[in-house]
This record gives C-alpha cells, structure tokens and sequence, in this order.
C-alpha cells in the first residue's frame, strides 16, 4: 500500500522492490525502503498520530534552512500523498549511509568524534533559523517545567517508583541545575537517525521532535546504549568543538534525561495499549530505582563556603619592640607550638587530646620534633549509571536499553569542564 502511495506521490517512482522497517510501539511513523524501476532508493514514512502528520511539514521546512548550515546530508521530501484515515504519507530519496549502533562506537575513534562535532554544529546554529521555520523555542524553565508536568503524568500512572520520583523530583528542584542557554536541537537522536559511512557521520534523520531545548536531549539515548568510554570521546567532541563551553551541570541532566526515557517509552506502551511493553517498562524502572536507591548524583553539591579571608597584621613600632633573654632555657620541658597552615593557608585548629598532629613542638635550642599533619581525602561523588538486565531491556522493539553498563559504577567529569563521566571510568 505505501509503495502504491509513493508511486502516486512522486510521478515516474515506479516500485520495483519494498522492504519494511521494524515499528516499534509508540512510534510516530511507519517507514518503508522502496526500490525504483530506475534503482533509485527511497524511504517511505506513513505518520502513525497527528502530531506526526503536522511535523512532516515543520520538519521539511527546517530541513531546507539547515541544509546550507550543516556539513551532513537532510531528509528532503520529494513528494506527500494522504491516505483514506488522513495519515501523511511522505517519501524521501534515501539518505547516504547506514544507521549507526551506538553500542558499536569505540573510544577514542574517528567516528565517536565525527558524531560528537556534529552536534555541536548544530548546537551552535543561531536558534532564530528553528523559529523561521515555525519550530518551539523553550528556555531553560521551560524545560524544567514540561518535564515536572511529565512526571506529574507518569506519576498518575501508578507504574513508576515513588523513589525514582522523588530522585527526579529533587533533580528538577535544584535551581542550579537549570541555569543554561538552550540551543537548536535534534530532540530525539536515536540510532535509526545518525547515518555513517566508514568513519564519519554522513546524514541526520527524524526530526519531528526538534525544538531549541536543552542540549542534553540529544545525549540520552546515547548514554543508554554507548560503552562509558566511548560516550565519553563523543563529549569530549562535542565540547572540542562547540564555539562556547557547554555548561557545567549538562552531564548531569544527560543523566537525567536518559533515565526519562525509560518513563516516555512506558508512556508511550499505554498510549498504544500495549500492556506486555508497559509490564517490561514497569520491571525496567523499578530495577533502575533498586540502583539509584543510594545516589544522590543528579542533584549539584551545594556551594562550598569560602574560607574567611586572613586577618592583615598591624605594623610594629620598633620601639614596642621588648628584649628577650638570649640565654637558652635549661628546661627541657618547655616548647614553643608552632600552628600548622592549613589547606587554605590560614593556621590549623589545635589538635584535640592525645592528638598531636597539629603543631610543631620546639624547644629554645632549635631542636625540632616531628609533623605529624593530617589530610582527609575529599570523597567523590558516587554515580550509578542507567542499567539494566537483558530481561528488562526493550531496544528498538521496546525500551532504549544500557546493556553496557555496569549496575553501580564510579562517575566524574570528561575533561570538557561539565559534571558527569571521566574520560576512563565515568559510571
């Protein structure tokens, strides 16, 4: 029927060959490969909702203002017919390339650091291009404030933990977290999206969620499926390249959005009414509360305080300047305590009882006992990442999924200047 469609849609197309690409539950679209008579390729996308239908023409106009801006190929619509139940049917010459895996990507490696330049292109577009194209715009607490209004609804539900739900409750309170700019953005970046050949990225698809949102929309399903390692090269990429430092807390909401993503697939298993991918996401999310039971990494540390500045000595007349006796003390029970410096150059706080780490002992004859200081190490911030049992998955049939990673894994920043993974061991 869509190879039908496509012929009427665009003159000459003439079907030769059709193959289907899987549909998972809850997606927008129902897409098919078409062959022509002259071999030329094309894909085939049936909106499956509304929203769909009316995105088809957002997109194309977006697709035309951002194909002299970014370095990769866009789908162009080449023509659009409508079914009998006012489904949209558009068709595309096929993009260049094959549809990345993002458990695939390696660390370190060309491709990892072709994704992440990409995105920071077109993160740094001027985000008047999205509102000339008729595209939303959101600013940071607006972000904020659609996702409580996602979590008031998968609260409704029933089927999300209360403990996940005070976990981001508490994420989406701390004001810290949502100070950034928001840029033009993708909104979904799935693996069926990012085209490759060899070792660059060749075409973006898919872009009826595209908003100027939050830059770390475009991460969470890369966080779910890439190794720790090679999630971290396409950060550290996308930071390289980006015309201004991204913000310090983005690791962070990457984090958080990735762990949305599982409430919007059991979102979008109820809309549709499947009760076996809703039963999958409910065991998915209550296995990822069993993991962050402990972390608290979503939420910034408050400020430190800073340490009272030291006091300035008065200058001394030589005059009140008093004459010592130069004869050395014969006691050898008399010292003289020397205060340690501290961290912060400012002199340590006498040792308690039976603790002399704090002081130098001296006597008069120049005679100097040993240090003892005492540091305590600062403790690092433990990060659980997003993962899950194969049973609890759902991937590109289901739930977006982190076989990947480990269940409790240490977490610090890139080397880009935000908080979340290091380069070697981020989760």
């Amino acid at each position: 029927m869509l190879a039908a469609l496509a012929d009427a849609a665009v003159p000459g197309l003439r079907p030769i060959e059709v193959e289907g690409q899987p549909v998972r539950s809850g997606a927008p679209y129902q897409c098919v490969d078409v062959t022509g008579e002259d071999g030329k390729r094309w894909t085939v996308r049936a909106s499956l909702t509304t929203a769909a239908g009316a995105a088809v023409d957002s997109s194309s106009a977006l697709a035309r203002l951002l194909r002299p801006r970014l370095e990769v190929a866009l789908p162009e619509v080449a023509g659009v017919a409508r079914t009998s139940d006012d489904s949209i049917v558009a068709v595309y010459p096929q993009l260049p390339g094959q549809a990345v895996s993002f458990r695939d990507l390696q660390a370190r490696s060309p491709l990892a650091r072709s994704l992440g330049t990409v995105i920071a292109q077109l993160h740094d577009l001027d985000p008047a291009v999205y509102d000339e194209a008729g595209l939303p715009t959101y600013d940071a607490e607006a972000v904020r404030a659609r996702r409580l209004g996602d979590l008031d609804r998968a609260a409704a539900t029933g089927h999300v933990p209360t403990g996940l739900l005070a976990r981001w409750e508490r994420a989406m309170e701390g004001v810290t977290l949502w100070h950034f700019p928001t840029v033009p953005t993708h909104g979904t970046l799935d693996e069926t999206d990012v085209l490759v050949d060899g070792e660059q990225v060749t075409a973006l698809d898919g872009w009826q969620s595209a908003a100027v949102s939050d830059p770390a929309a475009d991460f969470a399903l890369l966080f779910l499926g890439a190794a720790p390692d090679a999630f971290d090269t396409v950060v550290e990429s996308y930071a390289q390249a980006r015309r201004e430092r991204p913000d310090q807390h983005l690791e962070r909401r990457i984090r958080l959005a990735a762990e949305l993503r599982l409430m919007a697939d059991l979102m979008d298993a109820r809309a549709v009414g499947d009760e076996h991918l809703v039963a999958r996401c409910t065991r998915a999310l209550r296995r990822l509360d069993e993991q962050t039971a402990l972390d608290d990494s979503l939420t910034p540390p408050p400020p430190g305080r800073r340490p009272a500045p030291a006091a300035v000595s008065e200058e001394v007349d030589p005059d009140d300047i008093e004459s010592v006796d130069e004869h050395p003390s014969t006691d050898d029970e008399e010292t003289l305590e020397i205060p340690v410096a501290g961290p912060d150059g400012r002199p340590a706080a006498a040792s308690e009882e039976g603790d002399e780490g704090g002081t130098v002992a001296a006597d008069d004859t120049g005679d100097q006992e040993s240090v003892e200081a005492k540091q305590s190490d600062a403790s690092a911030d433990d990060v659980t990442s997003v993962g899950h049992g194969d049973d609890d998955v759902v991937g590109d049939e289901d739930v977006a999924t982190d076989d990947n990673r480990d269940d409790a894994s240490t977490g610090g920043g890139t080397g880009t200047g935000t908080d979340g993974p290091q380069a070697a061991d981020h989760r």
